[in-house]
């Protein structure tokens, strides 16, 4: 894939990221989820051990779901993945953004814009018709970057428990119809 504005380069994930988009995914939910989550959990939060899931999972999956990293020189600076939305443990025809996350020194750098349009191209490409995503009710930041992409609250509602603590998560929905 070539390099997009500002320098930034969208490509699948390999294996040998895990280490960095787990790494990633720590720094990202400890940045995002201050004062949202109890912050024991998210200081306990082990980018290593993350890595041992996140490779095992690479390694059986099925192709179903599509990794993608963002470069910025050598650098990975974000990582997202995209599948089968999840109704309940159902897939359905719809397609879930699972994740996207940046290392938080690359906020505001179009990395997070980059990620999302070629996540949404990939899902558009595979025949889906629209895009799921759950997003943390209190994560205004988040909110705002899904509703400048054209996503909207759809109105469901579900708590995510952690460590006891219930969080409340939207639904945002965007169509690719249009």
């Amino acid at each position: 894939m070539n390099d997009g504005p500002l320098g930034i380069r969208i490509r699948p994930m390999t294996l040998a990221d895990c280490d960095r988009v787990s790494e990633i995914r720590v720094l990202g939910w400890q940045f995002a989820y201050r004062g949202l989550m109890p912050q024991p959990f998210l200081d306990a939060l082990s980018a290593k051990d993350d890595a041992e899931r996140r490779r095992a999972r690479f390694e059986q999956g099925d192709g179903s779901v599509v990794n993608l990293v963002a470069r910025r020189g050598e650098e990975i600076v974000g990582w997202a993945a995209v599948g089968p939305y999840r109704d309940g443990e159902v897939r359905t025809e719809d397609a879930e953004l699972y994740a996207i996350y940046l290392d938080p020194r690359h906020l505001g750098t179009g990395a997070g814009r980059a990620l999302m349009q070629e996540s949404l191209r990939q899902c558009a490409a595979l025949g889906h018709d629209r895009v799921y995503l759950w997003v943390v009710r209190g994560n205004a930041r988040a909110r705002r970057f899904y509703e400048r992409a054209g996503f909207w609250a759809d109105g469901t509602e579900e708590p995510y428990e952690v460590e006891g603590v219930l969080v409340p998560e939207l639904r945002y929905v965007r169509d690719l119809t249009r």
